[in-house]
């Protein structure tokens, strides 16, 4: 588990014989150092490549954040993700730019949270990268 991990960080990694390849974005430098940590721990992993990127500070996107958790988590249909350990919906903020990120059940969830991330004030633009679980 890593402390610093929110709904509003995306990890994720491929693995290249013993090497491990992380990308996505954080909002915590301590998150992407201790991710990198995490990972060089793992038995068997020999090199760690660190390709995630830590999202710049800026009061707009931490308001662009707020209203686009309010705006998925509480639309009654998105609301069941909220009350998991992980949200499955992960919120990237870049410079006024939503990006959804993780799974969720169906094509209807995967379409409603775009809808919301689309109705964020403030917001420039925001692409959904949701997963429906079960499809490829």
């Amino acid at each position: 588990m890593l402390n610093y991990y929110t709904v509003f960080d995306n990890l994720e990694f491929g693995v290249d014989g013993n090497r491990v390849i992380l990308e996505g974005q954080v909002t915590n430098p301590e998150l992407k150092s201790e991710a990198v940590a995490a990972v060089k721990s793992v038995p068997g992993v020999t090199d760690v490549q660190d390709n995630v990127k830590v999202l710049p500070l800026s009061n707009d996107d931490d308001r662009i954040r707020r209203a686009a958790y309010r705006a998925i988590y509480g639309d009654p249909q998105l609301t069941k993700y909220g009350f998991q350990s992980v949200q499955s919906i992960h919120i990237v903020v870049d410079n006024g730019r939503i990006t959804l990120e993780g799974n969720v059940d169906s094509q209807a969830d995967k379409n409603v949270a775009g809808i919301r991330a689309n109705s964020v004030p403030g917001a420039f633009s925001s692409k959904n990268n949701l997963l429906v679980r079960g499809e490829r």
